[in-house]
């Protein structure tokens, strides 16, 4: 367990959890105590083939929001629910990537990705090769739980057969899609 959900709780509160519903807690930042759970790597979608012949028909399909629930299969085939949060990111990129998309657009809250964010040489980034992705990777240039993942998908798309991707602001789509900004991964 890493990925912390739902609200915070005492530290008396989060010991209840753990004896009586078998929680794992952690404290956050000295905000309180906050449940964490696993965050896997998505292996498949299981609305892959509704979403394909939806595609197939030109409606257009809103899938892997949140990341989707996440479900193991148990014996007999049948999926269960488990306590998990799947990554937004990476099941978006897994998706694409399956779905043989050419682009993938990943929008999120700044108009482009940067190196050294929030200090004072900050860079913003127009363009990164899937080499100066990794390497940035490496250095620990993108936040885990923020950019980490979006990067990290991006790559994913990239190396499983997509084209390129765009990271962005929502209000900007239009624009990063006609080239004029966001920043443009590509293999």
């Amino acid at each position: 367990p890493s990925k912390p959900i739902g609200p915070f709780f005492s530290e008396e509160d989060a010991r209840l959890h753990t004896a009586k519903d078998g929680w794992t807690l952690k404290e956050d930042a000295g905000r309180g105590w906050r449940r964490v759970v696993p965050s896997p790597r998505p292996l498949a979608i299981v609305e892959e083939p509704v979403i394909r012949e939806l595609l197939r028909r030109n409606i257009v399909v809103i899938a892997v929001g949140g990341g989707g629930i996440p479900v193991v299969k148990q014996r007999g085939g049948l999926l269960a629910g488990c306590a998990a949060v799947i990554d937004k990111d990476a099941a978006s990129a897994l998706l694409a990537a399956h779905l043989k998309a050419d682009l993938l657009v990943i929008s999120t809250g700044v108009d482009k990705v940067a190196i050294n964010f929030g200090k004072p040489d900050q860079r913003d980034l127009d363009k990164l090769s899937v080499a100066e992705a990794r390497r940035y990777l490496k250095q620990g240039q993108f936040a885990p739980g923020s950019m980490k993942p979006k990067i990290e998908a991006a790559l994913y798309f990239l190396q499983h057969g997509g084209r390129r991707v765009i990271i962005t602001q929502p209000h900007l789509l239009e624009q990063a899609v006609a080239g004029r900004t966001g920043t443009h991964l590509v293999r």
